[in-house]
């Protein structure tokens, strides 16, 4: 059996996730925006909602699925990194905001829409 360098496989589960938002009507406007304070996986929009997407994959769940594996401190870093994002993209300023998480284990595309707030995470 072959192993697959993490990076290789992190790719592949994020072109999963791009391919699958788009077949449920998602317009892509970027993927891997990194700045100074983090990274943030894939930028959509859905109607007029503007999306930030993390993508997570485990091949099994045996321990944990990937969904949950988006803890607060991840949370905090996307919602930063989303208004670095926002903050030099006048154009979205007035967007309605959602972070989801597309949560893929082994073959299995789960997408927990509204998966967290800013709120939630107490800044």
């Amino acid at each position: 059996m072959v192993r697959r360098d993490t990076r290789t496989v992190g790719f592949d589960a994020e072109d999963l996730a791009f391919g699958y938002l788009q077949s449920q009507g998602l317009k892509p406007l970027q993927r891997n925006f990194r700045c100074r304070l983090g990274e943030i996986d894939l930028i959509m929009r859905d109607a007029d909602c503007l999306v930030f997407a993390e993508v997570r994959y485990r091949a099994s769940n045996d321990f944990t699925s990937a969904g949950p594996t988006v803890d607060i401190h991840k949370q905090r870093k996307l919602i930063r990194t989303a208004a670095f994002f926002l903050a030099g993209n006048a154009r979205y300023a007035e967007s309605i905001v959602r972070f989801d998480v597309v949560a893929i284990n082994g073959k299995t595309v789960e997408w927990i829409k509204d998966a967290f707030r800013p709120g939630d995470a107490s800044l």
